[in-house]
């Protein structure tokens, strides 16, 4: 994300800014002046719906070098372009004389500036041909020029939807705008190619405690949230409960898995993941609870024949009788206590936290909020790329490894495949995503993950920065990304716009991960390797 000023907030009007009379606007059409390079440009005032001051952005992967990025503007996602790209201008870091001036092309639409100048009313027989701008100018961007009294000063004025247009497919072709409502359906069941899950695996999302990997079945965790600032204590509370948050204002009460086992007490930190999960409280209501975990590790999808349940002495000790089957990975040498969120906290003690009253009353309600909740949103894993952050459904992620040491190199292999890993018998192709993207690359390091996405039945694995969180994201703050130009720009699909989080994730179309052509060259190159 890109650091500019810290909120979205309306700009100061121009020293030079004037309303024209009547008169004015009967005889001349009105324009908002700027700069930018040195250069003067107009668009339309007609076009204008406010200037802003710089907003943070969140980079778009393989989008055209125009566009700045997208920003939140009051819970709308901003598309922003940098008008010295779209130029070819030298460009300069953004300082506080610079504003985006949002115009209204179907939805709005920012234009990066280096400050503004004024709003004039300008004669119909000032407005000239743009033949006589220097060649430095792309001028099949351009209307016309406005010419000042003196000779010497020139405006340029910018067509607004032929330079849009360039960057955004819908604009360019005149299909329509990109609206807020057309929300593409989101899968609820079934892996990546729209087949149902296999029957013999089960999926899981573990996580570290005291050194230990536990895991509970994704179907109990409604979604991976970072540790709160502010947990309020509960007085006489059991020793395991935390106390209370409020996560979208609903009152969550918060346990530690630490001190539910009994194991030794640490100092929470910013690694602490908290997950919350549903727990059935017979036909009256759900409950959800926040367990604190010292870090998340994986998402974890496993045949059935390696989850055992757990030996009959150790379901019977104390302490442990919360865990339900054991997980045997990597031959036996990876143990996973895999947890059942049923029977594991007393459902009279949550409700009291919450400080629920009326028992019946509230079953109503909060059966119709979990109906809501279960219809209108997602599961998606998400990860981080540089200073961005990516979602991808959960059900096209087959699971989540560490990097090793060394990736495999195998000659003749695909130039867009980092390497190749064993994983438990099976030869991974592994892409890395930040080349994938365009961006900068690093060195390899202990937060980076491999993701292994399902696409078109092959398994591929994706080099990421780090996986930050499972969570669920209510349909209603999705919504389609700008359809950019070119093939590679559709890869991020839709975008959830997390305004009360000050978060924007973008959501990728798992589809679009591998091109048509590398497809086939995957298909050979593991057809090579099998032989």
């Amino acid at each position: 994300m890109v650091k500019t000023n810290p909120s979205v907030a309306a700009a100061d009007p121009p020293a030079a800014a004037r309303t024209p009379d009547a008169h004015e606007n009967d005889t001349g059409r009105q324009f908002v002046i700027f700069h930018s390079a040195g250069e003067m440009f107009a668009v339309p005032l007609a076009e204008v719906k406010e200037i802003i001051r710089v907003p943070d952005v969140v980079r778009m992967p393989l989008s055209p070098p125009a566009l700045l990025g997208l920003a939140n503007l009051r819970g709308t996602v901003l598309p922003v372009l940098d008008l010295r790209r779209l130029f070819n201008l030298p460009e300069v870091a953004v300082d506080d004389a610079s504003r985006v001036v949002v115009l209204d092309q179907g939805q709005p639409v920012g234009l990066m500036v280096d400050r503004m100048a004024n709003v004039v009313t300008v004669d119909a027989e000032r407005v000239e041909p743009v033949d006589r701008v220097r060649a430095t100018i792309d001028t099949d961007l351009l209307t016309g020029m406005i010419k000042d009294g003196d000779g010497k000063t020139i405006v340029m004025i910018i067509d607004v939807a032929r330079t849009i247009g360039r960057n955004f497919e819908l604009l360019a072709t005149g299909a329509g705008s990109m609206r807020q409502n057309d929300v593409v359906p989101l899968a609820t069941s079934g892996d990546a190619t729209g087949q149902p899950d296999v029957a013999d695996e089960e999926q899981l999302v573990s996580f570290m405690v005291d050194g230990q990997e536990y895991a509970f079945p994704i179907g109990d965790v409604q979604e991976i949230v970072q540790l709160p600032e502010a947990i309020t204590p509960v007085p006489n509370a059991p020793g395991h409960v935390l106390g209370v948050t409020t996560l979208r204002s609903r009152i969550l009460p918060l346990v530690s898995l630490r001190a539910l086992f009994g194991m030794h007490d640490q100092a929470l930190s910013d690694a602490n993941k908290v997950v919350v999960v549903s727990v059935a409280d017979g036909e009256r209501e759900r409950v959800s609870v926040g367990v604190v975990m010292d870090m998340v590790k994986a998402v974890l999808r496993v045949n059935r024949a390696l989850v055992e349940p757990v030996p009959f002495t150790l379901g019977q000790s104390g302490g442990h009788g919360d865990i339900r089957a054991i997980c045997r990975l990597e031959d036996g040498r990876r143990l996973v206590s895999v947890l059942g969120a049923e029977g594991m906290f007393d459902l009279d003690v949550l409700r009291g936290l919450r400080g629920d009253d009326a028992a019946t009353t509230e079953t109503t309600q909060e059966e119709g909020v979990m109906a809501i909740e279960i219809a209108d949103d997602a599961q998606f894993v998400v990860f981080r790329l540089m200073d961005e952050e990516y979602g991808v459904p959960v059900e096209a992620v087959r699971e989540i490894v560490r990097v090793p040491d060394q990736l495999t190199r195998v000659p003749r292999s695909p130039d867009f495949v980092e390497g190749v890993i064993n994983l438990r018998g099976t030869v991974l192709p592994v892409i890395d995503q930040r080349r994938r993207f365009g961006l900068d690359e690093v060195e390899r390091s202990d937060r980076q993950r491999i993701m292994v996405f399902t696409i078109e039945g092959r398994d591929t694995g994706f080099i990421v920065d780090s996986v930050s969180e499972v969570r669920r994201i209510a349909t209603a703050v999705i919504s389609p990304a700008p359809e950019l130009s070119g093939e590679r720009g559709r890869v991020v699909q839709r975008v959830a716009n997390l305004h009360d989080q000050r978060r924007m994730i973008l959501l990728l179309d798992m589809a679009c991960l591998v091109e048509p052509e590398e497809d086939e060259a995957l298909s050979h190159f593991e057809e090579r390797l099998a032989a």
